[in-house]
């Protein structure tokens, strides 16, 4: 059975709600909500609490999108808040996303890019509630722990001094990472980007989060995820791509550690 999302699409021209009805529409498991105002936007939301998403355009009546948001924002912090803009270097969208006003911006052309950031912005969202979820489970099951034998504190305590220790091996790994003049991006057995330094989110910018969490087919240009798919046939896959107005030699390789399944994309910079 198909879960349907409701998302609410809020501005004070019908053109545009007609056109995002249209969009959103045409994925049968999103329910589009329409309101032409700030004060009929925050009534659906009242009377219906089951919208996972708000999408408005920069301006509405009675004030800027950013504003009706940020009051979403503090109404309903579980809904998706995501604006519409003309340019994707909007600098007051930019301070809203930084602020956690807003989740993420659809730029011009946004008949284009909704659909794919509505997905991306749900995902995203999905993620933190699976990672709140997890780490409640933690904490409960070390209080557990505790209850059984006191003596456990002290192994909580190399626990812990163990898992700082990892957690700074992973975030010196990742600051070596992004300094690496190449692009490194690591796909997962179920093609989602888990993994990726500086160069690849400049490269690939997919959303204010860059390409992490979303699909590689929709963050990957066809030429890239050409290459990816030839590993299926080929050992080490690789070519020369130009992005950006850049030569790349690209390569991809497999993971083949029983906790590291999935590929490794590797393009480094042709001078």
């Amino acid at each position: 059975m198909v879960e349907h999302i409701k998302v609410l699409c809020v501005d004070d021209k019908s053109e545009l709600l007609e056109k995002l009805e249209l969009i959103i529409g045409q994925n049968r498991k999103y329910d589009v909500l329409l309101a032409r105002s700030w004060a009929e936007g925050l009534e659906v939301l009242e009377d219906d609490r089951r919208v996972q998403a708000v999408i408005v355009g920069n301006r509405v009546a009675a004030g800027d999108g950013i504003a009706f948001l940020c009051q979403v924002g503090k109404k309903y912090p579980s809904v998706m808040r995501l604006i519409l803009t003309h340019t994707s270097t909007d600098l007051a969208v930019a301070e809203a996303i930084q602020a956690g006003a807003i989740d993420q911006s659809i730029s011009t052309p946004w008949e284009n890019n909704t659909l794919s950031a509505i997905a991306s912005a749900l995902r995203y969202r999905k993620l933190l509630r699976e990672n709140k979820k997890i780490s409640r489970e933690l904490k409960r099951r070390e209080v557990e722990l505790q209850k059984i034998n006191g003596n456990l504190d002290s192994l909580v305590a190399k626990r812990t001094e163990t898992l700082d220790i990892q957690n700074r091996v992973l975030q010196i790994s990742q600051g070596v990472m992004d300094v690496l003049p190449i692009v490194v991006v690591g796909i997962d057995p179920d093609q989602v980007i888990v993994q990726c330094n500086e160069f690849a989110r400049n490269i690939f910018p997919c959303g204010f989060i860059g390409p992490l969490g979303n699909d590689r087919q929709d963050a990957f240009p066809p030429e890239v995820n050409e290459l990816v798919d030839r590993v299926k046939y080929e050992r080490h896959p690789q070519t020369i791509l130009e992005l950006h107005k850049q030569k790349f030699r690209a390569e991809v390789r497999r993971l083949h550690e029983t906790r590291s399944q999935g590929v490794v994309l590797v393009m480094i910079p042709l001078t």
